[in-house]
């Protein structure tokens, strides 16, 4: 079969498309899946530069979807020809987070699956949305999984909150796209007057051009009267940050989920304790989260953004159409 793997020192260069040999018959308790997606995230982009350590030959790409073709002994959940959609966190089932849980993440600590066929334990996956392709799927893994877990289970959103999203990424559009699902008011930032337009489309109530307002907590906080945004999807990190304070009103919620703009910087402790704000880091979510999210897709008609896909032996180029920013919602990967 073909794999992607990441071989010598970190760079987009050392990204080979190699052939190796089937991974056999799944063992009890395991699962043959014929992956046919994956999709590209901030998370993987750092992999495949060496920003993260990883092993040599790594199999790269958290995200997987696909169909499985074989099950073990004693699985029940999944049968030959169910679509599957991986977990970022396998062994994080359900409740807090815990660093046993947290050890393994595919394409970082562990091969992932930027390959043709994989066999891992059943439960390292959950079924995918009815009506999704695998495309489609792919991309809830790390993405769609994060926006859930920080407006729902972290929010919790109620219907007519109002939701602020940096950028028109990934985890942003899910953002957007859920908020609008679930009954909230929305707001998203962009230095493209053109993505903000898409952002519109989509269901975005206002919009900032940050370019033209660099001061953009004084606009958001036009927009609600001065009372603030209920929630922040902060993907920016240290630069976004204190502005991210200011937008939000006294009491309300920060997903601080991104490090976009650096892995450190000052905090406004002044301005963070008199709003008052919960600023809540979270790293994606368990499988039972994932679960949750799916069950909701099922029932309403949401479907990620997809902006642009590439065949699997041009993920070097994919990564570097990212790294360009000129992206709006999904870059994914067909295997």
């Amino acid at each position: 079969m073909k794999a992607i793997r990441l071989k010598g020192a970190g760079g987009l260069e050392r990204l080979t498309l190699v052939e190796m040999d089937d991974p056999g018959t799944p063992q009890a308790g395991e699962i043959l899946v014929r992956l046919h997606a994956s999709s590209l995230n901030y998370h993987d982009y750092l992999v495949a530069l060496g920003k993260i350590p990883t092993a040599d030959g790594l199999i790269p790409q958290t995200d997987g979807a696909g169909i499985v073709e074989m099950v073990g002994e004693g699985v029940s959940e999944f049968a030959v020809g169910d679509h599957v959609v991986s977990c970022f966190f396998p062994e994080w089932q359900d409740g807090e987070a815990a660093s046993h849980k947290l050890a393994k993440v595919p394409g970082d600590s562990l091969d992932g699956y930027a390959r043709e066929r994989v066999v891992r334990p059943a439960h390292w996956f959950t079924h995918s949305p009815k009506n999704y392709s695998h495309i489609e799927a792919a991309t809830l893994t790390t993405a769609g999984l994060t926006a859930w877990r920080a407006l729902v289970s972290d929010g919790p959103l109620k219907a007519g909150e109002t939701v602020l999203t940096l950028g028109t990424g990934g985890v942003s559009m899910f953002s957007l796209q859920l908020a609008k699902m679930m009954g909230a008011s929305t707001i998203v930032t962009s230095s493209s007057d053109e993505k903000l337009a898409r952002a519109r489309a989509l269901g975005a109530d206002n919009t900032i051009n940050y370019k033209q307002y660099p001061n953009w907590a004084d606009q958001v906080l036009e927009l609600t009267d001065g009372r603030g945004v209920d929630h922040v999807i902060e993907v920016g990190g240290p630069d976004t940050l204190p502005q991210s304070i200011n937008a939000c009103r006294i009491g309300g919620h920060i997903a601080f989920i991104g490090v976009l703009t650096g892995f450190s910087g000052p905090i406004p402790t002044v301005s963070l304790l008199t709003r008052q704000a919960r600023l809540q880091g979270l790293q994606v979510g368990n499988r039972h989260q994932q679960i949750e999210m799916i069950r909701a897709l099922d029932a309403n008609d949401m479907k990620p953004v997809i902006n642009k896909t590439f065949p699997l032996q041009n993920l070097t180029e994919a990564f570097r159409y990212e790294a360009s920013g000129a992206h709006f919602g999904k870059i994914c990967i067909e295997i």
